[in-house]
């Protein structure tokens, strides 16, 4: 059979293509022109298979829910498996991070992000909380994963943790006892969204309970 003359579309290689934009270039380049340019098609044929921006980025959120694993959320009444999700979850949005400004104010409407909210509510109520305790303890698990993926608390530190001496003596010390740490200071931010995390699902037994 004849090859087609141009190349087929379908909503998931419109959703990969705008990713990669994103990844390479920013949250600015991401124009339904620019993707139709990158696939080499016209702009018009895109709207066959997302039918605005706003579809587009459902459309990509839906490729990168694809990647968080919801298996752990099954343990059965414990944090262990909220725990092993929550990294999970993290580690996806680090490959992504020009999404998560886009994701963090976009509406949630795919079936695999709706399970997803709909497995970690599940799990935080098998581990004792009510349902509005499991909402507030959800909404905080999201606003660390996404929070702590966005942004590094190290990268502000330009100077060596000595050269903050003498005039911000608290801060070389502490950061002189994280670049001693196991990890140094390249695994202070995984350290401190673990740490950030510890405290939330330790939390749980006194505020699901209250």
């Amino acid at each position: 059979m004849p090859r087609p003359s141009q190349t087929l579309l379908s909503r998931a290689i419109i959703a990969r293509a705008a990713l990669e934009l994103l990844d390479e270039q920013g949250v600015e380049a991401l124009k339904m022109r620019t993707i139709a340019d990158r696939l080499g098609v016209r702009g018009a044929s895109l709207y066959h298979h997302v039918k605005s921006k706003d579809d587009l980025l459902d459309a990509v959120a839906e490729l990168i829910n694809d990647e968080i694993d919801l298996g752990p959320l099954a343990d059965p009444g414990g944090t262990a498996g909220i725990a092993a999700y929550a990294h999970g979850y993290r580690q996806v949005y680090l490959r992504y991070p020009h999404m998560i400004p886009l994701v963090a104010r976009h509406r949630v409407s795919s079936d695999k992000a709706l399970r997803g909210y709909d497995a970690l509510l599940a799990a935080l109520t098998g581990a004792g909380c009510g349902p509005a305790e499991a909402a507030e303890a959800a909404a905080a698990i999201d606003n660390l994963v996404l929070g702590s993926a966005l942004e590094t608390f190290t990268a502000g530190f330009t100077r060596a943790p000595a050269e903050y001496r003498p005039g911000f003596p608290a801060l070389a010390d502490s950061l002189g006892a994280a670049e001693a740490a196991a990890g140094g200071l390249a695994g202070l931010d995984a350290r401190g969204f673990g740490l950030g995390l510890r405290l939330i699902l330790a939390g749980l037994p006194g505020v699901c309970a209250g």
